[in-house]
């Protein structure tokens, strides 16, 4: 099951919503966020492994590992001591496999989104976008959420507005995200502010058909979706109903 990251810090995709729920201080759910939302991952120590363990065999494998981490199941190979950790390693297993050239079907292209879709950085996101983009063009429907959500992170990631809506934030996280750059940004009111967020949003861009092309809720139906996630609940729906991820 793909969850956007709740930044709750994934869904996630932090219920700071890192929904997606991520990790770290990262709180955006993406939806996925995408995510932290307001809802925190446990994260145990694991123990230290042999460093040939982490030569990925295959994207699946890793895509796998991704969802394990954030499923709760605790699955995953146990590499490294926090979610964080694994997700940076993760990617350099992807782009090892993308430089090979082992990244070749829709699925691969797919799997391949979603552990970009959890990184750090806006090239990370903008990537996510681009291998999600690749993976409809092979003729995968089921790519076109991510393909949404990673796009919207991206904007956000640039300090610009996202136009799906698939992300929802807890609006400290979004602060701090906003002014990472900024020795003292803990230390003002903005930073500890409650409540969730899906602003920087321009609703005007995206009609409601165009999202719904692409497995994103309408504008009403995320409204509702912001809402339970303030309530501490996870929206039973993220996405239009026949639609997959």
């Amino acid at each position: 099951m793909r969850l956007a990251t709740l930044r709750v810090a994934d869904a996630g995709q932090q219920y700071t919503l890192v929904m997606n729920f991520s990790n770290g201080i990262r709180s955006i759910v993406s939806v996925l966020l995408v995510f932290p939302i307001s809802v925190a991952f446990a994260q145990a120590a694991s123990p230290s492994h042999d460093k040939t363990a982490l030569v990925p065999k295959t994207i699946h494998q890793l895509f796998i590992d991704d969802q394990s981490d954030r499923t709760g199941d605790r699955k995953v190979a146990p590499y490294a001591p926090d979610v964080h950790s694994r997700d940076a390693m993760r990617r350099v297993g992807a782009r090892q496999l993308l430089a090979a050239g082992e990244i070749k079907t829709a699925q691969d292209f797919h799997d391949a989104a979603y552990i970009f879709q959890h990184g750090d950085e806006a090239d990370d996101y903008l990537l996510a976008h681009i291998l999600a983009v690749e993976s409809i063009v092979k003729g995968d429907a089921s790519s076109k959420w991510i393909s949404a959500a990673a796009l919207d992170r991206y904007l956000q990631a640039i300090g610009k507005s996202q136009v799906f809506g698939t992300q929802y934030a807890s609006a400290s996280y979004l602060y701090t995200v906003q002014h990472k750059n900024d020795p003292d940004v803990m230390s003002k009111p903005e930073a500890h502010a409650k409540g969730m967020t899906q602003e920087p949003y321009d609703r005007k861009l995206v009609p409601d058909p165009l999202r719904s092309d692409f497995c994103v809720p309408d504008l009403a139906q995320q409204s509702a979706n912001l809402k339970e996630f303030e309530a501490g609940r996870y929206p039973a729906a993220m996405i239009p109903a026949g639609c997959t991820r």
